[in-house]
């Protein structure tokens, strides 16, 4: 038996109409660990800049200049934040000329 798409009028979820405040950081607001959210914020920022950076290119033009695969290039390009480290976000943007630097707040 298929399962019947919930019209938005008869889901009860759609009534709620309350507001709260977010931290900044959507990860910390999905639940996760405060030190974990801040390097996923970082790799997704990093990613978007990337992403910016890229524009205008193929993406075979992209994967020469990057150093790895279209298939790579298309999974970052859809935002697939898991599948990159802050190690090799940070190569890519070095490859592509982006000149990333590291600065610590106290």
């Amino acid at each position: 038996m298929k399962k019947r798409a919930t019209k938005k009028s008869s889901d009860p979820r759609f009534d709620d109409t309350r507001l709260i405040e977010s931290s900044g950081n959507v990860f910390v607001d999905l639940g996760f660990d405060e030190a974990e959210a801040k390097v996923m914020a970082l790799r997704v920022e990093l990613m978007v800049r990337l992403r910016e950076h890229l524009s205008g290119m193929t993406q075979g033009e992209a994967a020469k200049l990057l150093g790895v695969t279209q298939p790579r290039v298309s999974a970052l390009l859809k935002g697939a934040w898991k599948d990159f480290s802050i190690d090799m976000l940070l190569k890519f943007a070095a490859r592509a000329g982006m000149n990333p630097e590291l600065r610590l707040a106290a």
